[in-house]
């Protein structure tokens, strides 16, 4: 069990004692970033991709009509929402430890919308802090995820007005 000061920040477990000694860094510090990237990488393109496509197959197998039903419909919005929530929460996950093995500061995280005018402060501290690679490697793949899109839709797509002329 964590414990935590008054305001909710992370503090070291309960009963934890450090040893006393000449501080020694975690052993493949590198390599579990690397991994924490590389999981991140996965995640945020599966985001895009590959939940939809298992939503889609999950679907189709799952009404053996030939035709669209709406329990095939269904079954893909709540495939979709269940693997895009899970994703969601395997990022949150992936990024509190990466900000923990790297030994950023741990802030309150909230919606801008629902900070008091007053929490002038907190925006000082993370513009201090700045942005890790996991959350640059996120951003990275929403504006790849967005730019192709608009590149199929203007580009590639067929109008769907009739030809008249």
């Amino acid at each position: 069990m964590f414990a935590g000061d008054i305001q909710g920040r992370y503090t070291e477990p309960r009963g934890y004692r450090r040893r006393p000694g000449p501080y020694q860094p975690p052993r493949f510090v590198t390599l579990r970033r690397l991994a924490m990237a590389a999981a991140t990488a996965f995640l945020s393109i599966n985001l895009w991709t590959g939940a939809p496509l298992v939503a889609l197959w999950v679907g189709s197998q799952s009404s053996d009509n030939t035709v669209l039903s709406m329990q095939a419909v269904f079954v893909v919005v709540l495939v979709l929402a269940v693997l895009v929530f899970a994703m969601a929460m395997a990022l949150a996950w992936l990024n509190n430890a990466y900000d923990e093995l790297v030994g950023r500061p741990q802030t309150e995280r909230r919606m801008p919308w629902l900070r008091s005018m007053r929490a002038e402060a907190e925006g000082h501290i993370s513009a201090r802090v700045g942005i890790t690679m996991l959350e640059r490697i996120v951003m990275t793949s929403v504006y790849l995820a967005v730019i192709t899109l608009l590149v199929c839709f203007f580009f590639f797509a067929g109008s769907s007005l009739p030809n008249t002329i």
